[in-house]
């Protein structure tokens, strides 16, 4: 792992029946949905409650995930949220799947803070970019 990641959030979802598919494991789909839900979950620990949403988002640029091993129904799926170093209105994070000890994916997106108003981006708050750093 990159030694400029930091761990800063983790995210305990229920895998639900209707996450499975066909085949019988977790859609690939909702891989990315266990990752939005721990970004959204941490977005909302960094910004102010009055503020998140109405004058401060994030968008996403881009995501990734590589699939290592299948999820399957019932359990708990942890989404380790990780984060590089800060750029000017973006950064960089890394999400780790893991059932028990069992590593099934990892994935990363680049999160652009925007201006909710302008839909812009916007340079990351610095009290955001202290934690981060």
């Amino acid at each position: 792992m990159n030694d400029e990641r930091k761990l800063v959030h983790v995210e305990r979802i229920a895998i639900r029946w209707g996450d499975m598919d066909a085949m019988g494991h977790v859609n690939n789909t909702v891989y990315f949905r266990y990752m939005e839900q721990a970004r959204i979950s941490w977005f909302d620990t960094l910004v102010p409650e009055d503020e998140a949403w109405s004058r401060t988002g994030l968008v996403i640029a881009n995501a990734s995930c590589n699939f290592k091993k299948p999820i399957n129904y019932p359990g708990i799926v942890e989404v380790r949220v990780l984060a590089g170093p800060p750029g000017g209105s973006s950064v960089a994070t890394y999400y780790e799947l893991l059932i028990g000890d069992m590593l099934c994916a990892d994935g990363a997106a680049t999160v652009v803070f925007i201006d909710m108003q302008k839909q812009k981006p916007v340079r990351i708050p610095e009290r955001i970019r202290s934690l981060l750093q």
